[in-house]
């Protein structure tokens, strides 16, 4: 484990997003202050309240998901596919970090910032809609671990993305869906059978109801299983094993000339794989590890 290169890369992506913090907090809060005055107090005199809980605090647990898993997803999406863009990630390849340690790094990013996010949309709950939070460290954790698991997703969204339009469009035709189908603003027993059963196979379901649980003491899911299934979704996503197609203009003239590629390269991870390959260009070497495909993306390597 290189701790030093690991902790260079963290810092950094850590830092990315507190230096621009006007444009990754700010909107967050204000956007949740809006939600709270407007939908909020504006719907609670139509809809009275859900499990005897008033709807102006029923929905901000889902709120507090939604900033923490938009700002967690927008991270490490757009870090990565920035890097992309500007021709700065086969830098990173030459690097001696592991395909792990470069993944940790871009998704510890992404979780610290949905983490913050989320939290502070907690006090802004806490101090504006009057909430009250049950268990205060099981909320945090559970802020922890959605935070962690949209994290993983940005990165995955990332790697398959070429433009920021068709970043845009995977987040829409992902996340949104997800997100409103998961009860973030109602109880799904508001909805048809039929929603009903379909949000049962839906993961954002079951992580709103925990964080739900944790904050109002009511849930429509086990809290239980709520736990468990995010946690699996983070550790599914965490060793994520997918193809990568890399689009030529990504790839820098080293590793062009480092490794044997066509115009576009579909490369594909085998878990199975244990060896490493290095090639002649200044040691740089690729750690084919069943981890997210980071160090593969620009590199072109052939199993």
């Amino acid at each position: 484990m290189n701790w030093v290169g690991f902790k260079t890369l963290t810092f950094r992506e850590v830092g990315r997003f507190f230096s621009v913090w006007r444009q990754t907090i700010i909107p967050g809060l204000i956007s949740s202050i809006l939600y709270i005055l407007i939908f909020g107090f504006t719907l609670e005199k139509r809809i009275d309240n859900i499990d005897g809980i008033p709807y102006t605090l029923f929905i901000l647990p889902g709120l507090i998901m939604m900033n923490a898993l938009s700002n967690a997803t927008s991270n490490s999406s757009s870090s990565m596919l920035q890097m992309k863009l500007l021709g700065q990630l086969p830098d990173i390849l030459q690097a001696p970090l592991s395909s792990f340690e470069i993944s940790m790094a871009y998704i510890i990013g992404g979780m610290v910032r949905g983490t913050i996010n989320g939290i502070l949309i907690m006090i802004v709950g806490i101090l504006v809609g009057g909430m009250t939070v049950a268990n205060p460290f099981q909320t945090i954790a559970f802020i922890f671990i959605v935070s962690w698991a949209f994290s993983s997703i940005g990165l995955l969204l990332g790697q398959l993305s070429e433009s920021w339009d068709q970043l845009a469009t995977m987040q829409n035709f992902v996340l949104t869906p997800l997100s409103f189908l998961g009860g973030i603003f109602y109880s799904i027993k508001m909805l048809p059978e039929w929603a009903q059963t379909l949000s049962m196979f839906n993961p954002i379901y079951y992580m709103i109801n925990g964080l739900r649980y944790t904050i109002l003491g009511i849930s429509d899911s086990d809290p239980l299983h709520s736990f468990l299934i995010a946690t699996l979704t983070v550790l599914a996503l965490s060793k994520a094993d997918i193809p990568v197609v890399t689009p030529l203009p990504f790839k820098s003239t080293d590793t062009v000339n480092a490794v044997s590629i066509g115009s576009e390269l579909l490369v594909t991870i085998f878990p199975s794989c244990k060896c490493s390959q290095r090639s002649s260009v200044n040691g740089a070497h690729i750690n084919p590890l069943p981890y997210v495909a980071i160090k593969l993306i620009s590199s072109g390597v052939i199993f």
